[in-house]
């Protein structure tokens, strides 16, 4: 039997799909040849990009074309131009799949996620690419600005969800969006399983909760597993993306899904491709109760992950791993902001 390569092995066996994060264009034409089908990008990808030695011309030159903006604009168009690098590379998957893989999705500026501002970016963001996907945060406002853009036929990832209801709510806020439409473009909702995963840790650590570091690891698999069954029976065209991994086994747990997962390249999808471990169905396991049970009795946050009712829509925003997780994001772009400043004032 030919010897395939990890990844092409778990999407001819399962339904699981391999997507690539915050790729430079060598990673995404790598990714590709190892076998992934689309592409997510965050708000730190243009201060990563700032740091390569190799991108400073072009991104300098891209300064300079929008330099009578205001700072945060000039950011906003850099990384537009940027990701419609990336999305032209991923552009031929997405012709030959008739508009089925080979998105590559884009998120506007970390410091203003009201409706208007996401919507604003959305649409600016999908000029230059019809394989862009908009990345809109799962809050308040994001709800909203989903539910304008999906009534406009466009593609969405719903990102920063750490809970089952968030999920939910973009289910529902899809249905109704796009109720009566004949082509409706696709969604997804991304899970920060790792994230999350890594937040928990962080405050059993900080407030000193004595739990086995077997049941955290298990985290946010087990919310992860939770959200996607509850969500394919509220609405089975809205799309799982796995992301946020801190380890390989926010992949290998989820293959079997019917889900697209996001790695980066270097210390995850390379390790991965580098061990090729046998591929092996470990989503449809259930969680033990006894490890639930703990996790629910020592970590308040993770019944606000867990259970539909332990959160509402107006704490979306604040709650402690969607913080945890725009905060990495806000830091990256203010070294962006600060870059082209910088520049701009030499």
């Amino acid at each position: 039997m030919e010897n395939k390569n990890y990844f092409h092995r778990v999407s001819e066996l399962t339904q699981t799909r391999f997507w690539i994060n915050n790729v430079t264009e060598k990673e995404a034409y790598r990714a590709i040849e190892e076998g992934a089908v689309g592409c997510t990008q965050n708000p730190a990808y243009v201060w990563k990009m700032m740091q390569k030695d190799d991108l400073q011309p072009k991104i300098n030159a891209l300064i300079e074309r929008y330099k009578g903006l205001d700072t945060t604009e000039i950011v906003v168009n850099i990384q537009k131009d940027l990701v419609g690098e990336i999305a032209k590379i991923f552009k031929p998957l997405y012709d030959d799949t008739f508009k089925k893989n080979g998105y590559v999705s884009i998120q506007g500026d970390p410091f203003h996620e009201d409706c208007d501002t996401i919507v604003r970016y959305g649409r600016l963001n999908r000029e230059v690419g019809e394989n862009i996907m908009c990345k809109v945060p799962v809050t308040e406002e994001g709800l909203k600005a989903i539910e304008i853009l999906a009534s406009e036929g466009v593609p969405i990832n719903a990102t920063e969800v750490m809970s089952v209801r968030q999920a939910l709510d973009v289910c529902e806020v899809y249905t109704r969006a796009t109720k009566g439409l004949e082509k409706k473009a696709p969604i997804y909702f991304s899970h920060i399983s790792g994230i999350l995963e890594e937040y928990l840790k962080k405050t059993a650590e900080k407030e000193g909760v004595d739990i086995h570091d077997d049941f955290l690891w298990q985290a946010g698999i087990a919310a992860a597993k939770k959200t996607y069954w509850m969500c394919k029976k509220a609405n089975s065209e809205v799309g799982f993306i796995g992301g946020g991994a801190r380890g390989l086994h926010h992949f290998t747990e989820m293959v079997g899904a019917d889900a697209s997962i996001t790695i980066n390249w270097v210390g995850t999808a390379d390790k991965l491709i580098e061990e090729n471990p046998p591929v092996v169905e470990r989503f449809r396991m259930e969680t033990p109760e006894a490890v639930i049970d703990e996790l629910c009795d020592k970590l308040p946050d993770f019944r606000k992950a867990y259970f539909v009712n332990e959160i509402k829509p107006e704490e979306y925003e604040e709650f402690g791993p969607v913080v945890l997780f725009r905060s990495s994001f806000e830091e990256a772009w203010r070294n962006a902001e600060r870059y082209v400043n910088d520049y701009l004032n030499r």
